[in-house]
């Protein structure tokens, strides 16, 4: 097992630890207003196998007007797939649920806050016919890094800020935020309430993708990705499977991220899990002993990968608000096909770049096409997940 590095936040430039809070925000009501932006598209290169003979998606192609997606690997129209993505902030506790549009997503990052629960980030880069996404909720500074990491426009209603004032506004982070206090360059014209009878305020309101759209003009965001984009993860080639090149892994069909016991790590809460099955190669997410679903459509959530990243984290005062290093490297479990593929993640090359993850002989892990969800694992209660 590798030294894990854990930096205090200190300077803005140096990849280091997140640190993150609460907040009380002052939530306004805005009315979205649509706008369509046709993207320019761009003309990737063929794929062709790894040094080591086996098939992945390492250069793309365009096809009928269709390109392998960097977050999924799947086909998807050159539109979406070459456009940076949007990460949104969507709250996970009981009282919340169900999600709306969370199912589009092409990779869920999830991650303990405050008062021992998880929050959601979002990643969606296909939302061109959702009307919203939501329920949205506030921002934490390690969720902010891993959006950069993406390269994604950031989302959020509200913000710790203490721990996320200075670096949401900073330059190098283009968010959508909706108007608070501590947000200097609000998109009011993207955020507005849907009437939820017996729902909390707080989970009322919602991104509307028209004026999201909008907003995203008005502030002069560019969608292209930048020249130096780094795809977060390596993709099996067409109807190949992923988990043919770790025959000599464990196998897991029930995976759970906190365990059977407490909620130290801070996923005890609703004790959520994943259920593997081989007929369609999917993991099914449940929580709260039910199947966690899209209001959208009913559907239950699904992905092909699940990764367990290990981080080293801190509770920053009696307040229980929690820091955790998403720079540097640690333990990693990839979970695809079936398999648990230990090994690695390290993330040292910047705020721009993400985290790479690798096997145990230090080799880039290869993933199942398809949705991934990682879940940030409180690596100092690392002992309490489980998978069988």
């Amino acid at each position: 097992m590798r030294k894990k590095l854990f930096v205090v936040l200190a300077a803005g430039l140096l990849a280091g630890v997140m640190l993150a809070g609460c907040s009380k925000n002052k939530e306004k009501e805005v009315v979205p207003v649509p706008s369509v932006e046709e993207l320019p598209q761009q003309t990737p290169e063929a794929s062709e196998p790894t040094p080591e003979g086996f098939p992945t998606v390492s250069e793309r192609e365009v096809v009928d007007g269709k390109v392998q997606s960097y977050l999924t690997g799947e086909w998807k129209d050159v539109k979406a797939a070459d456009r940076r993505p949007i990460a949104v902030m969507i709250p996970n506790n009981s009282p919340a649920m169900p999600q709306y549009g969370i199912s589009r997503a092409s990779i869920i990052y999830e991650a303990p806050v405050e008062g021992r629960i998880t929050r959601l980030m979002a990643v969606f880069e296909d939302f061109d016919d959702l009307d919203r996404i939501g329920p949205v909720r506030s921002s934490r500074d390690y969720f902010v890094y891993v959006a950069m990491g993406y390269e994604a426009i950031y989302c959020n209603w509200g913000l710790a800020r203490p721990y996320v004032e200075e670096l949401i506004n900073r330059d190098t982070v283009q968010n959508i935020s909706a108007a608070v206090e501590g947000i200097y360059n609000p998109a009011h014209e993207a955020f507005d309430r849907v009437s939820r009878p017996g729902y909390a305020t707080e989970f009322t309101g919602y991104l509307f993708i028209d004026g999201l759209l909008e907003a995203a003009e008005r502030l002069e965001y560019e969608w292209e990705y930048d020249d130096a984009y780094v795809p977060p993860f390596t993709f099996a080639g067409d109807e190949i499977k992923a988990q043919d090149n770790y025959k000599d892994a464990e196998d897991a069909t029930m995976i759970y991220p906190g365990g059977h016991e407490g909620n130290k790590g801070g996923y005890g809460a609703y004790n959520p899990y994943f259920e593997y099955h081989s007929e369609d190669n999917l993991y099914y997410r449940f929580q709260n002993g039910e199947e966690q679903i899209d209001e959208m459509d009913g559907s239950q959530l699904t992905v092909s990968n699940v990764v367990f990243q290990y981080c080293h984290g801190e509770v920053r005062d009696d307040h229980d608000y929690l820091a955790f290093g998403v720079h540097g490297e640690g333990d990693a479990i990839v979970f695809t096909g079936g398999k648990a593929i230990k090994g690695t993640w390290e993330r040292y090359d910047g705020d721009a770049t993400p985290a790479k993850f690798y096997d145990e002989n230090g080799e880039e892990i290869i993933f199942n096409q398809g949705k991934t969800w990682i879940c940030n694992i409180w690596e100092e209660y690392g002992e309490f997940v489980e998978y069988e």
